[in-house]
């Protein structure tokens, strides 16, 4: 018996979902739809697969059990809203689940009101290393920990936002820290715990857009460790490195390569036999993607038939766009922002565009 999916957005994170679909057990993807009708018709067709160029259509005559939204990131939420709302369908939609909180809030409320689900993409914290250092922090292997510390430094052409005109603008994209380091500022907080105040700084250095290729963060977490983050687009000629340091009063571990898919450093102060095996879960993707949409997928599925919970539910993709969210206030300000406050100088998703 399989579960039924269909794609809506058949852009360059596309073909990573109807890669992972086509490897999961269980997993049956059945359409394929975008508002280009030649996109959608070549994803079709390199699928074997129906399709369309509208969801409404597609959802009219295909009836999955899941949807996958993969659209440009300011549509996320009124297309997730609409298939759950008005096709019962559950989704599974691209990081950032949305651009503004009141989307986000929107999502969630009509998935509860729908009686469906709603999942974000976070295929990182799959990586094997990722894990290997989730478990140490869950076991207390570090003591008390004092900094957590995130690098993204990736490759972007000039190219790669002129082919697609809403990337890098505030109503549909914003810039390095949603579209490329939005799932390490998830990492970051994942590992490291509720936050509870961020500095940040940006600039525009390289590319003709509207938002940041450039950005710098400081964050404060409720358990009094200290945060540093940094992301851009500006490495050249190539992805530098895409890595998260976690430094305790009796462990640090470092995880690196251009996806965090590496275990760098791994040092405890009460060594484990276990440890000697880090190494192993290593490995070298083929692009910054990493092999984590497999691994999500088939956790998305575990829930659906046993009706379980999910670390990929639609509060945990609100979190991080919050923080996102405090991160572009601060940019704006100057100052230092609180999380939990309202953020009414944030730029993303179209607010306050000069």
């Amino acid at each position: 018996m399989s579960t039924d999916f269909a794609l809506v957005g058949c852009g360059r994170i596309s073909r990573k979902h109807c890669e992972a679909l086509t490897k999961v057990q269980g997993a049956k993807l059945v359409a394929v739809c975008d508002l280009i009708r030649d996109r959608a018709e070549s994803t079709g067709m390199q699928w074997d697969v129906p399709w369309y160029t509208s969801h409404e259509t597609m959802l009219g005559e295909i009836h999955p059990a899941i949807v996958n939204v993969c659209t440009e990131s300011g549509n996320h939420a009124s297309v997730a809203i609409d298939v759950m709302k008005r096709f019962g369908c559950s989704v599974i939609v691209e990081k950032p689940m949305a651009l503004q909180l009141s989307d986000a809030d929107a999502m969630i409320q009509t998935a509860r009101e729908a009686n469906v689900r709603l999942f974000t993409v976070k295929q990182n914290r799959f990586n094997g290393p990722i894990q290997l250092l989730k478990r140490a922090l869950d076991e207390g292997r570090f003591g008390r920990v004092l900094m957590i510390t995130s690098r993204v430094r990736w490759h972007r052409t000039q190219e790669y936002y002129d082919q697609a005109p809403w990337r890098g603008t505030w109503a549909q994209d914003g810039g390095c820290i949603t579209n490329q380091a939005i799932h390490y500022v998830d990492l970051m907080q994942w590992l490291g715990g509720p936050v509870s105040s961020v500095y940040a700084a940006s600039r525009r250095f390289l590319h003709r857009m509207e938002a940041e290729d450039a950005a710098v963060a400081t964050w404060q977490f409720q358990s009094g460790a200290l945060g540093a983050f940094e992301a851009t687009t500006c490495a050249n000629p190539k992805d530098l490195e895409g890595s998260i340091t976690v430094l305790g009063e009796k462990g640090e571990v470092e995880i690196a390569g251009f996806a965090v898919n590496q275990v760098r450093t791994w040092a405890f102060a009460e060594e484990r036999p276990e440890d000697l095996q880090v190494q192993d879960a290593s490995y070298v993707p083929d692009n910054v993607y990493g092999f984590g949409h497999e691994a999500l997928f088939r956790s998305i599925l575990n829930s659906l038939a046993t009706g379980q919970p999910n670390m990929l539910e639609g509060g945990e993709g609100r979190r991080t766009l919050e923080l996102v969210t405090a991160m572009y206030e601060a940019m704006e300000t100057g100052m230092p922002v609180k999380l939990g406050t309202s953020y009414p100088h944030s730029r993303l998703g179209g607010s306050n565009v000069d």
